[in-house]
């Protein structure tokens, strides 16, 4: 039971904020623009996550900076510096001339933030009390879907879609 309230408390609250930003997205553009955009809906709701998960890395730095594997110098600048990032792809996403080379970006970065999530099972990490009781390896099964679900997408809303 504390295995399924620990999910819900780390991987459950971006996967809440992408799917009701998606549903508030898809009946606000259906009255003003009279018609669904499901693409622009799911961008805009992607673009809320991204803020809203670019939050945590200033409301828990500490953290955030033990997922980063010792060889990685200047963690806390590095957390602070991959969550202005991801501020950055959410309003690239939102801007026509940039969402397919912003969704490009994207990706590559759900990708390259895999490791440190690997580490940070390994190593117990629980980023929101910033100790080392966290969930472990059980943790990767659901990241690890979840982060494959933001790219697809991010492809499906962005890339794929004109």
């Amino acid at each position: 039971m504390n295995f399924v309230i620990e999910l819900k408390e780390d991987n459950m609250k971006p996967l809440a904020v992408l799917l009701s930003s998606f549903v508030i997205a898809i009946f606000v553009i259906r009255i003003f623009y009279k018609d669904y955009n499901f693409a622009l809906s799911a961008r805009i709701a992607m673009a809320v996550m991204l803020c809203f998960t670019a939050l945590g890395h200033f409301a828990f730095t500490k953290g955030m900076s033990m997922m980063i594997p010792p060889c990685i110098p200047y963690k806390e600048t590095f957390v602070h510096l991959t969550g202005l990032f991801e501020i950055l792809l959410a309003i690239g996403l939102l801007v026509p001339k940039l969402k397919v080379v912003s969704a490009w970006a994207l990706v590559i970065f759900l990708i390259l933030m895999l490791p440190a999530n690997i580490y940070a099972s390994l190593n117990n990490v629980n980023y929101q009390k910033g100790t080392f009781d966290g969930n472990g390896l059980s943790y990767l099964w659901f990241r690890i879907p979840l982060q494959l679900l933001f790219i697809v997408w991010t492809y499906f809303s962005a890339i794929r879609i004109p």
